[in-house]
């Protein structure tokens, strides 16, 4: 005979997909989904300059493709434009530099930094978009405004 009542088990407490305590996120629209899209493809295409094909290219497609009907990927498409501009800005300096005898001691690794910072940067940045969250490049000479 036990006079002790069965354990129940305590209620878990309901969970949405928006709560921060789910480790869910929340659900996005496809408009959204589409906006978040193009702008990771345009910071991701800049990474075309391994294979030979400009920087600037897959942003500024991107940029002119959607810049009237995707706010956030134009924003985007031109942050990283301007971005590969002024890299290219910086490895014209790198490639002056290593032309001199004392500018090769800067020059060169200012190129390999440059290499560097354009792939952090960049994953970074596509990061940053696929969340759907601006991403401002530092040491970036906005032109195109």
């Amino acid at each position: 005979m036990n006079d002790e009542a069965p354990e129940t088990p305590a209620a878990e407490p309901a969970t949405t997909l928006s709560s921060p305590s789910s480790g869910r996120p929340a659900p996005v629209s496809p408009e959204e989904k589409e906006n978040r899209n193009w702008a990771l493809i345009a910071h991701v295409s800049s990474l075309s300059s391994f294979i030979g094909i400009p920087g600037f290219i897959g942003p500024l497609v991107v940029w002119l493709a959607k810049k009237d009907e995707l706010p956030f990927a134009s924003e985007q498409a031109k942050e990283a434009l301007n971005f590969q501009i002024s890299l290219f800005i910086y490895g014209v300096i790198c490639v002056v530099l290593v032309m001199t005898v004392i500018g090769a001691l800067i020059g060169i690794p200012g190129l390999i930094a440059l290499v560097v910072v354009e792939v952090v940067f960049t994953i970074i940045a596509s990061i940053k978009a696929g969340e759907g969250k601006a991403y401002r490049y530092p040491m970036t000479i906005r032109l195109i405004d």
